[in-house]
């Protein structure tokens, strides 16, 4: 076990690992089956270590969450009626309702709920929203996912110092608790949302 976690340490801590790391938070934008979370929330973990550097971890996964949501709106503003009737029309309503609500906003709160990024940028594309307002609202929310991703391994890795496995099982269940609970929260308000209107229409 140590012989594994010392190469994927040099392998994460390597130009290669950057460029790795950078491109699933590309692809993940686009095409979100890529476990984009996972693998920062693991290069955060071994960053505790020294090796990558918690910086450059960010840095990349921000850059490479930017680019992918780019690659997504401009995916949406092309061919967006054939992409969103092939993906879940749960989301894709979840999401038109979203920004009619919170507009550009939506994208930063949708960077952490699953599915919810890509729905949001492709519908964005769709609907042509004005591509300075939503780079604003990617940059935050490309930055703050980044931030919150690495840091969460790495405080793991603090926690757990020469324990990486049980470090990054630590940053995958704290990140897994978090969504679980904003998920819950999400359905709480979505049927206290419908309670009231059907008080309303009564």
């Amino acid at each position: 076990m140590h012989e594994i976690t010392a190469w994927l340490q040099d392998a994460l801590g390597s130009p290669w690992g950057y460029l790795a790391l950078f491109a699933v938070s590309v692809i993940d934008g686009f095409f979100p089956i890529v476990p984009s979370e996972t693998s920062v929330i693991t290069a955060g973990v071994f960053a505790a270590s020294g090796r990558p550097n918690i910086f450059g971890v960010i840095a990349v996964a921000a850059a490479g969450a930017w680019i992918g949501d780019h690659i997504s709106y401009f995916l949406g503003r092309k061919f967006g009626a054939r992409i969103l009737a092939r993906f879940n029309q749960k989301a894709v309503a979840w999401a038109r309702d979203a920004i009619t609500v919170r507009g550009g906003l939506i994208l930063v709160v949708a960077r952490y709920i699953p599915g919810g990024r890509t729905a949001v940028t492709l519908t964005l594309g769709s609907m042509a929203y004005p591509l300075k307002k939503f780079s604003f609202f990617t940059t935050i929310a490309a930055v703050s996912w980044a931030l919150y991703s690495a840091l969460i391994g790495y405080f793991g890795g603090v926690a757990f110092d020469h324990h990486p496995v049980k470090g990054l099982l630590f940053g995958l269940g704290l990140a897994l608790s978090i969504t679980v609970v904003v998920e819950v929260i999400r359905a709480w308000r979505r049927k206290a949302a419908n309670s009231a209107l059907s008080r309303e229409s009564v």
